[in-house]
């Protein structure tokens, strides 16, 4: 078998897509399939855990390529300044926060659907938030959030 013959490694991102991630991005897999197989559909590397912060372009980004949004979990744990919604395009979106602790973000589109966004912490290294968020977008991954972490070496902050 020959390099060009040698089938590209599906734990990693297309090279092109290294360079572009960075914290503050987000990485989705929008393409629906016929399985649910798959524990998330996509990465989110805040640059930080101000959530009035980092929020809005998340959920703007995801509602040019969705529509409209109408609500968002997370891990109150997790952010700090948790309001219980936010103005995003000019519609309302509801923010439940519970402390759940699973390193992950809900997003809801009206009776849709939803999808759920692992979220690797702000002080990871870049390597290691590439490996969790590739991981994660992969159609055939069956890992949670807090394991994707675990083996990625993503880690967990310390708590304060």
């Amino acid at each position: 078998m020959t390099s060009s013959d040698t089938p590209p490694d599906s734990r990693r991102l297309p090279s092109g897509v290294h360079t572009a991630v960075r914290p503050g991005c987000a990485l989705l897999r929008l393409q629906t399939t016929e399985s649910r197989e798959g524990v998330l559909d996509g990465a989110w590397w805040p640059r930080s855990r101000d959530v009035g912060a980092e929020l809005p372009a998340l959920l703007s980004a995801l509602t040019a390529h969705l529509g409209p949004l109408t609500r968002v979990g997370l891990d109150a744990a997790a952010w700090q300044g948790l309001p219980t919604r936010i103005v995003v395009d000019d519609r309302v979106v509801h923010i439940d926060s519970f402390p759940v602790g699973d390193d992950t973000v809900l997003i809801t589109l009206g009776d849709q659907g939803l999808f759920s966004l692992l979220v690797v912490p702000p002080n990871a290294t870049p390597e290691a938030a590439r490996a969790a968020m590739a991981q994660a977008v992969r159609a055939d991954n069956v890992s949670k959030a807090e394991q994707i972490l675990i083996d990625t070496g993503s880690g967990q902050e310390p708590s304060d």
